[in-house]
C-alpha cells in the first residue's frame, strides 16, 4: 500500500496538527488508518484541512479493489467506530452501492472509493489544490 505525499505521520498523533478535539486525532491514528490498512486499502491519503474548511479537520481518502472490497472496508470501519465514544455517531452514505462510501465521523471524514470512481471525482486534486493555496 502506498500512502500519498500529503499523508501525516499517523504513528505520531501530535504531528497531525492542532485539533479542537484530540480524541478525533487519536481516533484517526488508532482506528481509521489501521482498519483501512488491515483491510488492504490502496492509496490511503490524509489531508489536514483544519482552518481551510468547516466540514472537517481531516479528510481521509482510500481505494478498494471492487464494490465488495469497498463495502467490506466501510463496514469494518463503521463497526470499529461504533465501539468508541464519539461525540456523535458516524454518518454513512453510499454503502448499498459501494462505489463511493462516505463516513462522516465529525472532525474526520473518510471517503472509500473504487479506483475508477476515485479517479473520476478526483477529490484528491480538490483537497490538494485547497492546501496548495496557502
Amino acid at each position: 500500500m502506498e500512502d500519498g505525499s500529503l499523508s501525516k505521520d499517523i504513528d505520531n498523533p501530535s504531528s497531525l496538527g492542532n485539533y479542537k478535539d484530540v480524541s478525533q486525532v487519536r481516533m484517526v491514528a488508532d482506528i481509521v488508518l489501521p482498519s483501512l490498512r488491515d483491510d488492504k486499502a490502496n492509496n490511503i491519503v490524509v489531508y489536514d484541512v483544519e482552518g481551510k474548511t468547516s466540514i472537517a479537520d481531516q479528510i481521509v481518502i482510500a481505494s478498494g479493489r471492487s464494490k465488495r472490497h469497498v463495502a467490506s472496508m466501510a463496514d469494518h470501519l463503521i463497526r470499529s467506530l461504533k465501539k468508541v465514544n464519539l461525540k456523535q455517531s458516524a454518518k454513512v452514505e453510499g454503502l448499498p452501492n459501494a462505489d463511493w462510501v462516505l463516513i462522516d465521523a465529525g472532525d474526520v471524514v473518510i471517503h472509500i472509493f473504487r479506483p475508477e470512481v476515485r479517479e473520476f471525482y478526483d477529490l484528491d486534486r480538490l483537497w490538494q489544490d485547497m492546501i496548495d493555496t496557502d
